[in-house]
């Protein structure tokens, strides 16, 4: 007999407390992040549908797993020019329903780029920070946007997904730091920041 605790019972219940915890474990680096912090939280508590289902918005607020590559050799980051964003961004892409944030960086990181995903040890298998951000264009919608931190040397990437992006770049944080704001994701500098800030706290240890 089905008991009425198991009929309340989402079956993503599992997913949800994980990411719950995930989210929870990223430190905010800004008063903004503290924002999309708790916003994220309270979406994925809430039992709004997580997942994208149907391009490019459905539903109108789903996950993405963003990851950065650093060269830490030459201390620079990966960055692609993305084509439907115009825009130059990360490599990354949406949680598939059901599947862990890293799983999708593991996938996604061999699709675009080629290569196996090795996590940076300055953060491991966890994001170093979150952001909800609103797309633009044609069927917009809000990414909420888990940001994880790859270690690859540039000389491993030779291939790219030429469907998804025109190019690809590796520059300092310097570099980065210097391009306008609207050539990149709108949070790329804060991301930036709060990367320089983590590696130099992890050189004082």
């Amino acid at each position: 007999m089905t008991s009425p605790d198991s009929l309340l019972t989402a079956p993503d219940d599992q997913p949800r407390a994980l990411l719950l915890e995930l989210v929870g474990a990223i430190e905010p680096w800004d008063d903004l992040e503290r924002t999309h912090l708790r916003t994220a939280a309270q979406w994925i508590a809430g039992g709004a549908p997580l997942y994208r289902v149907r391009k490019p918005d459905v539903p109108a607020m789903h996950l993405v797993s963003y990851f950065v590559v650093l060269d830490g050799s030459r201390g620079q980051l990966l960055l692609v020019a993305h084509r439907k964003a115009g825009l130059w961004l990360p490599a990354g892409g949406h949680v598939e329903p059901g599947e862990d944030p890293w799983a999708a960086v593991v996938r996604e990181c061999h699709e675009e780029l080629g290569i196996e995903a090795v996590a940076s040890p300055i953060t491991g298998e966890h994001p170093l920070f979150l952001t909800v951000t609103r797309t633009r264009g044609q069927g917009a919608h809000t990414d909420v946007s888990l940001w994880y931190l790859l270690d690859a040397g540039a000389e491993s990437i030779t291939s790219y997904d030429q469907d998804e992006f025109d190019a690809i770049r590796w520059l300092s944080a310097e570099q980065v730091l210097e391009q306008p704001d609207e050539l990149l994701d709108p949070h790329m500098h804060r991301f930036t920041r709060k990367l320089q800030h983590a590696r130099r706290t992890r050189h004082r240890r």
